[in-house]
């Protein structure tokens, strides 16, 4: 008798551990499909990001290298893979991109983020962080200038005193200047926050 009832709780255990799991993936796409969701042409149609432009015309030949002419369809495969690499290096474990309410962020890096914020393809995976050592992004864009941001890869202590971020120098050529990756990060950090501009 006791065997059968360590029997139907092992079964029932494992059947509700299955069960869980499949809630667990199935929960998000059943329930959240219907969130609308804008993808990269929509935001690039919406923001004349001046920062990417500029970066044209301050790195002509980089630039034209590494993406051709500034047009709406660079914007994107720029802010594309500026997100890549930005989830790639790991960025996102020092740098998050959600203003929480607690700890006096608000006073530092703005209102508490709101979930409109993350509704587009760039925001996914949503990048919270997992520890906070630098500062938040979710609002950067125009905070720093590109040429900041540009010797911020190249040499972090340069422009931050103190600062703990390590070097990216193979987001550049050997003569220092932005390679397409650097081109790339510039453009995505820029793009952050852009949204309140408007």
């Amino acid at each position: 008798m006791k065997e059968r009832f360590i029997y139907i709780f092992l079964v029932a255990g494992i059947g509700f551990f299955v069960l869980g799991f499949i809630f667990q993936i199935l929960g998000p796409v059943v329930f959240l499909r219907k969130i609308p969701m804008k993808r990269v042409a929509e935001l690039v149609q919406e923001d004349s990001n001046g920062e990417f432009y500029k970066l044209a015309e301050d790195y002509p030949q980089e630039f034209a290298k590494a993406f051709g002419e500034p047009t709406p369809a660079s914007y994107a495969e720029a802010l594309r893979l500026g997100r890549d690499i930005y989830i790639a290096e790991a960025c996102w474990h020092c740098h998050s991109q959600y203003v929480r309410p607690v700890a006096n962020e608000p006073l530092r890096y703005g209102p508490v983020s709101v979930a409109s914020e993350y509704q587009n393809e760039l925001q996914m995976p949503h990048l919270f962080g997992t520890r906070r050592v630098g500062p938040d992004l979710i609002r950067e864009a125009g905070v720093h200038s590109n040429d900041w941001h540009v010797a911020h890869f190249y040499d972090p202590p340069s422009v931050q005193p103190g600062s703990v971020m390590p070097s990216y120098r193979w987001f550049f050529a050997e003569n220092g200047r932005p390679n397409k990756k650097g081109l790339a990060m510039a453009t995505y950090v820029q793009w952050l926050g852009s949204w309140q501009r408007r």
